[in-house]
């Protein structure tokens, strides 16, 4: 308790420019520090100048919107980035009918809907509304929505009515409502972020990833739900609900933007991950999602959590949809200076045969909760054309340790709240939470930060190595640490469902991609969806 007392003095004395010799005697030992008396002695002035200009610099407020200025790099040496874009063909399904109870087009893909829309069988208003009503109908029961943006989305509707009927078809999101994580920027609506101490907070300014949708002719309906400042489910609002199992949260962080996509309230979403936060709420809520690669779309008007580590990607019914919603988003656009021009050929049709397809063969071949399931996806695979390569997923860098830097990139991000003692404001104030996790990351030191960032460089090698012996490596979503591993190395995955647990809840498979090379990925998942029907199920209760 005493060293715990001392070190804390060592951090208020920030404060007041003064460090005690036994302040720093006690202090080091938390870093794994040993100085003799005589060196403590000799670097006292050094330390005094420095909590000098640490307090100087708190004086100049910080904007979450200000990143660092240096730039993650997730390329390998020697990595070439494929930049020869391709004109996609979408191949939109033809003859869909309009049923006789337009209400069922809630759970349309938006290939249907793109194809009603595009044939002018349906409007962009008629859509809208459908999905207004469902939003108003059972939001408040999954606790999925922040706020409505009905005034922009019948605007955007009719807008899109008026293009497409002039034959100014923009593409397969013209006229398609959605649903943003309320972590994006838009003027004149909040952008709460989730949290209690910014549930009224409105930033002027549009976010990049809603002005490309914006361009390519989408309608923003909903600002929805994400967990306090991007963790888990729970928000200032209360939990939100996974809708096949209203009992259970929508785990998090995407929360509400897997919950409504799931519910049918809106026909797709955008979410975030840092840490899991597409994946997991993607496989509560049985929906498909897309993590890319880092560097692949910008954050700009986003709130930031960790800037080496944040991404943006589609949560949606299906894998093709999740391509349709990705190549709208993706590209740089001069804001955001970690984008890298890569190209995106995705293409609607592939051959297992064709593809080198990988899978850990030690995970598979553990006893566990999903093995079944799991064990019955590489059984397809298998049954159409595929010849699985057993890869090994060991590395000699310890990963682990590395997710110290989300931790100290987070306190950075929300360091006013740690300084002003607002993250009491927070609802979630267990030891497991952000505000002890903020509390411990001004602890990092920037040494050990800087550490964590070379043994990640060299991550980025082994992963990268271990990837390039295959176009697709077939994991189980939450096994190991490839969850943390391919978040640390911005590699991309694609979950999909596969099936149910029996509580009744979605389960997921999870395909990992080579960097920059979401195409393959996802033409790859789009084949295993159409030998399955997991994709088309959706909960009776919300029909």
């Amino acid at each position: 308790m005493k060293k715990l007392i001392l070190t804390f003095s060592l951090l208020a004395s920030i404060a007041y420019a003064q460090v005690s010799v036994e302040a720093t005697t006690e202090g080091q030992k938390i870093l794994g520090l040993s100085f003799d008396p005589a060196e403590i002695d000799s670097m006292q002035g050094n330390l005094i100048e420095q909590v000098k200009d640490f307090k100087r610099m708190r004086e100049h407020p910080l904007p979450n919107s200000v990143p660092p200025a240096f730039v993650f790099n997730p390329q390998p040496v020697g990595f070439e980035v494929n930049t020869a874009q391709e004109t996609i063909d979408w191949q939109l399904p033809e003859n869909v009918k309009v049923p006789k109870d337009k209400g069922e087009l809630a759970f349309y893909t938006v290939a249907e809907l793109a194809s009603l829309l595009k044939n002018r069988k349906i409007t962009s208003v008629e859509l809208t509304q459908i999905y207004l009503k469902r939003l108003k109908t059972y939001g408040d029961t999954l606790q999925c929505v922040i706020t409505l943006t009905e005034k922009e989305a019948m605007t955007q509707a009719a807008a899109a009515d008026s293009e497409i009927a002039k034959g100014q078809y923009r593409g397969p999101l013209h006229g398609i409502p959605y649903g943003v994580k309320d972590l994006l920027a838009y003027p004149d609506y909040k952008t709460t972020w989730g949290a209690m101490p910014y549930k009224d907070q409105v930033l002027e300014e549009t976010s990049t990833v809603i002005q490309k949708l914006e361009e390519a002719g989408a309608v923003m309906i909903a600002k929805l739900t994400l967990g306090a400042l991007a963790w888990g489910d729970v928000w200032y609002g209360g939990k939100t609900r996974n809708p096949w199992n209203a009992e259970q949260g929508s785990s998090g962080s995407s929360a509400g933007s897997a919950s409504a996509t799931s519910a049918g309230l809106v026909a797709f979403s955008i979410g975030t991950e840092t840490l899991g936060s597409i994946v997991s709420p993607s496989t509560r809520c049985g929906n498909s999602g897309l993590r890319p690669s880092y560097g692949r779309v910008s954050r700009y008007g986003a709130m930031a959590l960790s800037w080496t580590m944040d991404k943006i990607g589609p949560i949606c019914r299906s894998a093709e949809d999740c391509a349709m919603v990705f190549a709208a988003i993706t590209g740089p656009d001069g804001k955001d200076q970690t984008l890298v021009p890569a190209a995106f050929n995705y293409q609607a049709n592939t051959d297992f045969s064709k593809m080198r397809i990988g899978y850990v063969q030690a995970f598979f071949e553990r006893e566990y909760f999903n093995s079944e399931r799991d064990q019955a996806v590489l059984d397809v695979l298998k049954a159409n054309g595929a010849e699985l390569i057993p890869i090994e997923w060991e590395f000699e860098t310890p990963v682990g340790p590395l997710s110290n830097i989300l931790g100290a990139e987070a306190a950075a991000a929300f360091e006013e709240l740690t300084l002003t003692n607002r993250d009491t404001l927070l609802v979630r104030q267990i030891k497991n939470s952000w505000p002890n996790v903020f509390r411990a990351g001004h602890f990092v030191s920037a040494v050990a930060y800087i550490q964590a960032m070379r043994h990640r460089y060299q991550l980025i090698q082994e992963v990268n190595a271990l990837m390039q012996q295959v176009d697709v490596l077939i994991v189980p979503s939450f096994m190991g640490n490839q969850l943390l591993t391919t978040n640390l190395t911005g590699h991309p995955a694609v979950v999909v469902p596969h099936g149910f647990a029996e509580n009744g809840s979605p389960t997921s498979i999870t395909f990992l991609g080579n960097l920059f090379d979401e195409a393959t990925i996802l033409s790859f998942a789009k084949k295993y969806q159409e030998l399955t029907d997991y994709e088309n199920q959706h909960p009776e209760w919300l029909k």
